[in-house]
């Protein structure tokens, strides 16, 4: 369930190259079992406080209902992967060299991928937006409207057309530079699709830098106002906004940014655009880790809302 085909060996031009990543299927089988027990009640708690009260919901909690809805979609996928990865280690046990194809169908492969493209690039945009609002509610607090309700709600829709049609699309692309017997893996070695690898390896990390750059942008302007709020009755908004900024910068970088820095360098030496051998093996050997941190953002998005319920309860509805 990797973006690429991870097998065991690596293929020409690093030939000579192998590293044992058998690991993996018992590897996922706990960090996705941890993550689906811990993220499903977790964030239908935090959903269903979110709803409970819309009176009271400003546009922070409609990006953070949006965030926690991201989630859940991928969350109850979890079971289905855990199942695969368990039928992948039963194999590697009895010996089957099986443990590179897949055997589930095309659209049970489509269905999963899809729900982690969603969770995965929910996750990233939705952050954002939380942090695209503490910039509007601390560096232009004289611009309401742009905090109004009915602005949250049309934002979240455009949000999730996005998410939904990048999330559809980027398994479609798979499909087509995928072989028939195995529809659901790329193998970036292979030069036949290259073309079609590199579009979804521009498409994968444009659509992280960008939103990483307003994040950035958003948090150190941020940052730079706080520090001049000296008076007694803005320090509690202080204190809560600084707790949002800290707890979603350290979720983004912590979750997101090791799995793109390691697809980007997996691929380009696999591709032998960057050929070397150290490089593939070490990216080879830690991408299970890098995709169950990225994942384990399912489990942390929650504790934004814990840490930020005064700022979305506190404020009026209209910004």
């Amino acid at each position: 369930m990797e973006m690429w085909n991870m097998t065991g060996k690596l293929v020409s031009p690093l030939s000579n190259c192998t590293v044992d990543t058998s690991y993996r299927f018992t590897f996922y089988q706990v960090s996705y079992s941890v993550i689906f027990l811990l993220g499903l009640p977790a964030n239908s708690l935090a959903l269903r406080r979110l709803l409970s009260s819309p009176c009271t919901m400003n546009s922070t909690g409609i990006y953070m209902a949006s965030l926690s809805t991201a989630d859940l979609f991928f969350i109850i996928s979890l079971p289905m992967r855990i199942y695969y990865y368990h039928q992948k280690a039963q194999a590697l046990s009895s010996k089957t060299d099986n443990s590179s194809s897949w055997t589930s169908g095309a659209a049970y492969c489509h269905i999963t991928f899809t729900l982690k493209y969603i969770s995965l690039y929910g996750g990233i945009f939705f952050l954002v937006c939380i942090a695209v609002d503490r910039y509007l509610a601390v560096v232009h607090p004289w611009a309401p409207t742009l905090r109004r309700l009915r602005v949250a709600q049309v934002v979240s829709v455009g949000i999730w057309c996005l998410v939904l049609g990048l999330s559809v699309s980027l398994p479609l692309l798979r499909s087509a530079a995928s072989s028939q017997n195995k529809p659901c893996l790329l193998d970036p070695s292979s030069r036949r699709h290259q073309t079609t690898i590199l579009a979804i390896l521009g498409l994968v990390l444009g659509f992280f830098l960008l939103p990483t750059l307003v994040l950035l942008y958003s948090y150190c302007r941020v940052l730079s106002v706080l520090r001049h709020y000296i008076n007694r009755s803005h320090r509690r908004n202080r204190q809560h906004t600084l707790r949002v900024i800290y707890w979603v910068l350290g979720v983004y970088l912590l979750c997101f940014l090791p799995y793109h820095i390691n697809l980007l360098v997996y691929t380009l030496t696999h591709m032998n655009l960057l050929p070397h051998c150290g490089l593939a093996k070490v990216t080879k050997a830690v991408q299970p880790v890098v995709l169950s941190l990225a994942s384990s953002n399912c489990c942390l998005n929650p504790l934004i809302y814990y840490f930020s319920s005064s700022l979305v309860h506190r404020e009026l509805p209209g910004g």
